[in-house]
């Protein structure tokens, strides 16, 4: 007899309030032209954590980061960064890699690096030294010295994602980081994104593909037609669907059937569905007692895909899919 319990017993993990927050926001709404992109969405981002804005194409989540740094302003509600009720009071304690990304191409690598650390504050001269500092530490101090039009478009966008960090930033915002990286440079964000919260500085990113947010994510927020159904652990999100058993008996019938739940499904030997809510102990012991004849058991706990699905719905879901079409092509 088999038994894995896989992970289903992990607990989620609520931010506790004694948590300081980098980010709190409270009924934001932002409206243009009478569509309202933004409707009265509540997020709470702990000091430290890795989170994500997850939706897809159009959801609100551009709007929702613009208004949390202070690039545009909330029609309605409240916003805090850093403790700061003023975005632009903390300007210099935030890094910001927008969606539309841009350097001067005659501009050299470390001074554009340099460039935009500067407009967070920090000594043109500091920052170009900074900048062929972190170039090198990146691999890339071969191309300190050339002009971002000679760049390829995987090492120019690396050369902005540094100029994001050099100041060294409390906070760091990413506006879809991994679009049109291929999945190399993909891996190695998502180390640098690690890296940035063992040091202790929050990072909060949007994205359209579920896959990062699950690997990388300590909380998400899911976003679909401009509000926030849900926000909070990954671990909890997850946990708003039952734990699937997979089942595989010797015996066929018995009264140990009484036992499974009603939304059971029968292929052969196997047995699927749903954990029942009095849990794992009292099955095993109906199905032992009922001499079922356990071949194998398997316990699995639902993906955030399936947890977005009953979140968000099938169009929101389908609407992420088709974002990752339309981004391979």
């Amino acid at each position: 007899m088999k038994i894995d319990l896989g992970n289903w017993q992990v607990a989620g993990n609520a931010t506790c309030d004694c948590i300081p927050l980098a980010i709190e926001a409270r009924g934001i709404v932002k409206r243009f032209d009478g569509f309202t992109a933004v409707d009265g969405i509540d997020i709470t981002v702990p000091e430290g954590s890795i989170y994500g804005i997850l939706g897809p194409n159009g959801a609100g989540k551009t709007t929702t980061l613009r208004m949390l740094l202070g690039i545009i302003d909330p029609d309605e509600g409240l916003r805090r960064v850093l403790g700061a009720e003023r975005p632009h009071d903390v300007a210099h304690a935030i890094g910001y890699l927008p969606e539309e990304r841009g350097l001067y191409p005659a501009m050299k690598a470390y001074e554009a690096i340099g460039f935009v650390g500067a407009l967070r504050g920090l000594p043109l001269a500091e920052g170009c030294q900074r900048g062929r500092d972190l170039l090198d530490e990146h691999g890339l101090g071969f191309a300190a010295d050339r002009q971002i039009r000679q760049l390829s478009k995987g090492m120019a966008q690396q050369v902005q994602l540094l100029g994001t960090l050099v100041h060294e930033p409390r906070l760091v915002v990413f506006d879809e980081p991994f679009s049109g990286l291929d999945a190399i440079n993909q891996g190695r964000l998502e180390r640098m994104i690690r890296a940035l919260a063992e040091k202790g500085t929050t990072v909060i990113f949007s994205t359209h593909v579920i896959a990062h947010a699950e690997r990388l994510c300590d909380e998400v927020a899911i976003i679909a037609g401009g509000k926030v159904p849900f926000a909070g652990p990954v671990d909890v999100a997850r946990d708003r669907i039952r734990p699937q058993v997979r089942l595989e008996t010797r015996e066929n019938d018995g009264l140990w059937r009484k036992a499974l739940p009603d939304d059971v499904r029968h292929e052969g030997n196997f047995w699927f569905f749903s954990l029942p809510e009095s849990g794992v102990e009292p099955l095993l012991r109906a199905l032992i007692e009922g001499e079922a004849g356990i071949l194998s058991l398997s316990i699995e706990r639902a993906g955030l895909h399936d947890a977005f699905v009953a979140i968000a719905g099938e169009a929101a879901a389908q609407a992420l899919e088709d974002d990752k079409l339309e981004e391979r092509k």
